[in-house]
């Protein structure tokens, strides 16, 4: 009498289980449609077409940052008072003002397109395909700070060697203006308005920079070149051209080219982003104090320059040496395949 009652019972275990096997297999197939959702895909493999897209976001960041800076400066009154393009500093709005629009012009012009850049070209990982991601050896961290701050003498002397080269009079006109308006944007009463100079002018241009153009300009010029040199000169050039500040282009061109080395070998940019903000740093805390340095470089003696030079290039064939990232990690979801390695 009671075998019936077994087998429904049985019957009801057997398709309990199945039900069971049945809800796991289709969770599981779902967690993993989810993660292969989130995966590295490419969206656009082109380089000359990411190169397009980078470009048409950095342009039109351009554009509507100066339009919202330009309104952002006639609003706080920054513009009140001014003659002939020269502002009125001795209103206080003017540098808290100036300031401001300095953080956000970064933001915007350079680590909003950047990002949007790289949403677009690639499906998941955003942070990681613009290279924040750890460095594979802790100790680059150390190196990348060591090596920009033994390149401080040489980079000097470049600046020197720069200074000497003629200069169309409006555009030594242009730089004078600038330098007199950085020695204002940078006066400092105390600690704390150094600190805030730092942030403005270090850390936050040390992030948003090194993410425009080592994180994905950087990455495009390596892929379209072939070449890990030649695209991080390139990358090296624009970024020491859009700053527009040409008395000070060979030492910037300098200071991209260590940074993208860095950056490339280490295959993070946080020791790039790091010592970048130490360069940035130093030197507005030098020129809180000392004023005249915005104007001219400290004379550096040749052997010191030189030896300066040769250390910092050590620095970087030790990121060279120890290096272990490879072209088909960096363009993993690139169709980088073992066969079109680039060349180091």
């Amino acid at each position: 009498d009671m075998l019936p009652m077994v087998i429904i019972l049985k019957v009801k275990r057997c398709l309990k289980g199945a039900y069971d096997a049945n809800t796991y297999l289709v969770k599981k197939s779902r967690k993993f449609t989810f993660i292969s959702g989130m995966a590295d895909h490419i969206r656009v493999k082109s380089p000359w077409s990411q190169l397009g897209i980078f470009l048409g976001l950095f342009g039109l960041a351009f554009i509507v940052g100066y339009v919202i800076m330009g309104i952002f400066a006639y609003n706080m009154g920054v513009t009140d008072g001014a003659e002939a393009g020269k502002l009125d500093w001795s209103n206080p709005r003017v540098a808290a003002g100036l300031k401001i629009i300095q953080a956000v012009s970064s933001i915007l012009i350079f680590l909003l397109p950047a990002v949007i850049f790289a949403r677009m070209v690639q499906e998941g990982k955003t942070l990681s395909f613009l290279g924040l991601r750890p460095a594979r050896l802790k100790v680059m961290y150390i190196l990348g700070i060591v090596g920009i701050l033994v390149a401080f003498p040489f980079v000097f002397w470049l600046g020197e060697i720069n200074q000497m080269f003629p200069l169309p009079q409006w555009m030594g006109d242009m730089e004078k203006e600038a330098s007199k308006q950085m020695q204002q944007f940078l006066k400092a009463s105390g600690p704390l308005d150094v600190a805030i100079n730092v942030f403005i002018v270090a850390f936050i241009p040390a992030i948003c920079e090194e993410v425009c153009f080592r994180g994905a300009l950087q990455r495009i010029m390596i892929h379209i070149s072939k070449n890990a040199w030649t695209g991080i000169i390139i990358t090296s050039f624009v970024f020491s051209a859009l700053h527009l500040q040409f008395m000070g282009f060979l030492p910037r061109m300098f200071l991209g080219v260590f940074l993208g080395a860095i950056c490339w070998y280490s295959g993070s940019l946080w020791p790039s982003i790091l010592a970048h903000l130490v360069y940035n740093g130093a030197q507005v805390i030098a020129v809180s104090y000392a004023p005249e340095f915005v104007e001219k470089n400290p004379s550096v003696p040749i052997y010191l320059a030189a030896l300066s030079g040769l250390v910092t290039l050590a620095v970087m064939w030790v990121f060279r040496t120890y290096s272990t990232i490879s072209y088909r990690e960096v363009y993993e979801s690139d169709d980088i395949k073992s066969n079109n390695e680039f060349l180091v």
